[in-house]
């Protein structure tokens, strides 16, 4: 019995030994088998069904929110007072997202257009698109400043034809003639006239443009040869710089598309990405560490110096001609119109510009913009892009629309451009990327543990069986030898009376 004992014991230990083994290869190899299933799902291939799908049609739901800046005062502003201003909205537009004309390359690129369209979804809106708003008119005060170099005749009779097709200064319109467009004889003349000279030929609106357009050219290395690459932009247009900036680092397109960026992204990591609206190449820096559903991520802000000009920050000198901090002059990107862009209500700016215009109470919470990232895989889980329109605008002699209208930096409209992940595609997500490594960090650990109590245990049970024979041994010798011990003790009892007697005749 003692033998199959020990064999058990060598058996489990044995187990055991395997069992730590395999833990500490799991620790290892674990990893190793979670990037390469994160890097065989990150490279943009029509193989991997689920993550090319979610590249293409992006079934996340796109909200665009817009506010606009109700003028209060604008006969009081003519006079040279500040501007008063009060926000309404938000008018909220589903965004469908979808990539077409996409060619693979054969290195390792691949070229698509997405086109976008807006939905107005009333139950998510504070009003409806026939809300009456006043703000700046754009196609005169913004002509204003593009015209205020020309010889004072040409000005007088630029004015004239603003009376001739009664443009005045500021336009009263509903939400939706603003956002898409409204019929304008003005537009109409210097279309017909000055081709060229407006952005647009159709209807003039802010957002007119963007509905049923695409963002240009996308040409994005697919992470075939790199994942280091994936989604990063090789060209947009076919170009692989600017030249609307006045140095060659703010006409560098960096970054991605601004959807997806690379896997296993650090604290250091930042997240870089080219927006055609912005005219310019972006990059947002780390801010904290962050759960969504049980997800880890990274959130990702925009550092104060992204629309700081050059005196504060030097490397934003070829963005200049600048004015205060937090303003981005797009003018030469926006056919020369005086339109700046900043964060809402002038977050992150130079504080001055809250003096100029009142109605303005910046916070971060309601308009600083973030993404918040899941760093192994690189997808964004949340988005929230918050950006401003602002119109400059002031005084220009022979133009009599202008008034008496104080320098200022006109706030119009904010927007917000905001998505996260949820339903099923959130479950997967969670399911693949939080439970399962989980599980097998859990199954390594559990694995070592295990074996290490298995081979304690047959360790303490081989010990057991090896010493028992030795003692039931001594027990047989000692049985053996107690017959033996009794009579010598006897004999020694016997013989004590007879040494004490020798003893005492010595003496």
């Amino acid at each position: 019995m003692a033998i199959n004992k020990a064999s058990v014991a060598v058996v489990f230990m044995v187990s055991g030994v395997l069992m730590v083994f395999f833990g500490t290869v799991l620790t290892f190899v674990g990893p190793i088998i979670i990037d390469d299933q994160v890097v065989k799902n990150t490279v943009i291939d029509p193989k991997n069904e689920v993550s090319y799908r979610m590249w293409k049609d992006v079934p996340v739901p796109f909200y665009m929110s817009v506010y606009f800046f109700n003028v209060l005062n604008p006969q009081e502003i003519l006079k040279g007072e500040k501007p008063m201003v009060e926000q309404r909205g938000p008018f909220v537009y589903r965004k469908q997202i979808q990539k077409e004309n996409i060619t693979f390359h054969s290195n390792g690129t691949v070229s698509y257009l997405e086109f976008r369209r807006f939905f107005f979804e009333p139950d998510m809106s504070s009003g409806n698109e026939s809300e009456v708003v006043t703000i700046p008119n754009m196609l005169v005060l913004g002509a204003a400043i593009m015209m205020e170099n020309l010889p004072f005749a040409v000005r007088l009779m630029i004015s004239a034809t603003f009376k001739t097709f009664k443009e005045g200064p500021f336009l009263t319109k509903t939400v939706g003639e603003l956002m898409w467009g409204y019929d304008s004889g003005l537009v109409d003349f210097l279309n017909k006239y000055l081709p060229g000279m407006l952005p647009s030929t159709g209807k003039f609106g802010l957002f007119a443009d963007f509905n049923n357009s695409n963002t240009g050219l996308f040409t994005i290395h697919t992470g075939q040869d790199d994942i280091r690459k994936v989604h990063m932009v090789d060209s947009w247009n076919g170009l692989t710089k600017l030249s609307n900036w006045n140095s060659p680092q703010c006409n560098m397109i960096n970054g991605t598309a601004g959807q997806m960026w690379p896997p296993f992204m650090s604290r250091e990591s930042t997240l870089p990405f080219y927006s055609p609206d912005a005219c310019r190449s972006l990059e947002l820096v780390y801010q904290r560490d962050g759960v969504m559903e049980g997800i880890p991520l990274y959130r990702y802000v925009a550092p104060k110096t992204m629309f700081a000009n050059g005196s504060d920050y030097a490397p934003n000198e070829g963005f200049c001609p600048c004015r205060q901090s937090g303003l981005l002059n797009v003018s030469s990107c926006r056919h020369n119109s005086p339109v700046f862009i900043s964060h809402p209500h002038f977050f992150n700016a130079d504080p001055v510009l809250l003096d100029f215009v009142h109605g303005l109470k910046p916070t971060e919470d309601e308009h600083g913009l973030f993404i918040d990232i899941h760093p192994l895989t690189g997808v964004p889980l949340n988005v929230s892009i918050r950006l401003q329109l602002n119109l400059y605008m002031k005084r220009v002699s022979a133009i009599t629309e202008t008034g008496k209208i104080s320098e200022v930096v006109m706030p119009m409209i904010w927007f917000e451009e905001s998505g996260y992940i949820d339903g099923p595609i959130l479950s997967t997500f969670y399911t693949n990327l939080v439970v399962l490594p989980a599980v097998m960090e859990y199954m390594q650990y559990g694995f070592i543990v295990l074996g290490v109590v298995i081979i304690l245990i047959a360790a303490l049970v081989h010990h057991r069986v090896k010493v028992k024979p030795h003692i039931a041994c001594r027990m047989a010798h000692a049985s053996y030898y107690r017959p033996h011990i009794a009579c010598r003790m006897a004999h020694a009892s016997y013989y004590r009376p007879h040494i004490a007697g020798r003893m005492a005749h010595a003496s």
